[in-house]
């Protein structure tokens, strides 16, 4: 019984390690959205540059398994989106605006993935928790 109790911990460790890691990758994705539209805050300078979360393997030795954490949250380096708008307070001395090189329609696709990797992690824990809870049932009786 001591193994099963072991395996329930390590099922629901692992999944409770998925979850944070994907609500980190939910919270980098909603910094981009939110600044997807915003302009340097001085004329020619650069403006928000998109950030990419990245997973890292680590070992719980509490657990002894392999858990997913947040790895570094790295800089875009794809270019900026530039518009020619000579009015705007942005501009450099061309009239060219730099905006960021986030794209919504990728950040959303991103999201919905990160949203569908939490959930199956949760969903994880609910029958990890099933499961103990039938165990116990069985013993009960």
């Amino acid at each position: 019984m001591a193994t099963d109790a072991n395996d329930f911990a390590r099922s629901m460790g692992i999944a409770t390690s998925g979850l944070r890691a994907q609500s980190g990758r939910m919270r980098v994705i909603s910094e981009n959205i939110a600044n997807s539209s915003s302009t340097a805050a001085t004329a020619g300078g650069d403006p928000y540059r998109r950030k990419v979360p990245t997973f890292s393997s680590a070992l719980d030795r509490t657990l002894d398994a392999q858990v997913v954490t947040l790895g570094k949250i790295r800089p875009d380096q794809t270019a900026f989106n530039v518009k020619y708008e000579p009015s705007n307070p942005a501009a450099d001395a061309s009239g060219n605006v730099k905006y960021p090189n986030v794209n919504p329609l990728i950040e959303m696709t991103d999201m919905r993935e990160a949203q569908r990797s939490y959930e199956a992690n949760l969903n994880i824990i609910s029958a990890t928790r099933r499961m103990i809870q039938r165990t116990l049932d069985i013993l009960k009786s």
